[in-house]
């Protein structure tokens, strides 16, 4: 079997397609904040960033765990931290604008 046969055979398996669909969400943030950017002029976060963001880090987890793969666990478990955290300061500042008007 040469190499590439070797790649599309491993590429159908469950557990890369999870990883592959991962690594989709999770280039989603990129594409969302670019077109905010695009669209404001400047570099923008727009909130969406932070739910591909969350997204594909589950994914990528998931998909860590299931190939056992601890380079991903930390990366993708340390990530998810950090994106969750991001969204409650975004909902923390929305209350208080709310209480403030």
């Amino acid at each position: 079997m040469s190499w590439w046969e070797e790649i599309l055979e491993r590429s159908m398996n469950p557990i890369v397609i999870v990883g592959f669909v991962g690594q989709g969400v999770f280039f989603m943030r990129f594409f969302v904040q670019w077109l905010a950017s695009e669209k404001e002029q400047k570099s923008v976060i727009p909130i969406a960033f932070w739910y591909f963001s969350i997204g594909g880090a589950f994914l990528l987890l998931l998909y860590g765990i299931l190939d056992r793969d601890p380079v991903i666990l930390i990366g993708q478990s340390t990530g998810l931290l950090i994106y969750l955290r991001n969204l409650h300061f975004i909902r923390l500042q929305k209350r208080e604008a709310k209480q403030d008007s």
